[in-house]
């Protein structure tokens, strides 16, 4: 087993990574119709198959992560990924974070911290 610094570092690039992702998703999608069509051009849309190919990486390296720590520890600590989303989302998507957005980062951070036992 690696040590906890090591681990939650590993989780959170894991999670960083699988942010960026969705990123990837969310712009490939502005107008997605559910049509065979529509799904033809979504295996064909490059900025899909880069976000399947990083998000692959991701799990990756999330599973290294898995493998040197508990799973009580790494995976608390992988819903960091909402924090990334929602920073990503803000300064590339220019989307408004709120209080109440804000609020809930905090408790994000709050809820890995005693989950993981990092206090």
């Amino acid at each position: 087993m690696l040590n906890s610094s090591y681990v939650i570092l590993l989780t959170l690039i894991a999670a960083a990574i699988a942010a960026f992702a969705q990123y990837l998703f969310k712009r490939s999608v502005p107008e997605f119709r559910f049509s065979v069509d529509g799904i033809i051009s979504l295996a064909r849309n490059r900025m899909v198959i880069a976000g399947l190919l990083i998000y692959i990486g991701g799990l990756a390296i999330y599973l290294v992560a898995l493998g040197s720590g508990e799973l009580s520890f790494v995976y608390p600590a992988f819903s960091s990924t909402f924090i990334f989303v929602m920073l990503i989302s803000h300064f590339k998507l220019k989307e408004r974070i709120g209080y109440a957005r804000l609020a809930g980062m905090l408790l994000i951070i709050l809820g890995i911290t005693f989950v993981s036992g990092l206090i």
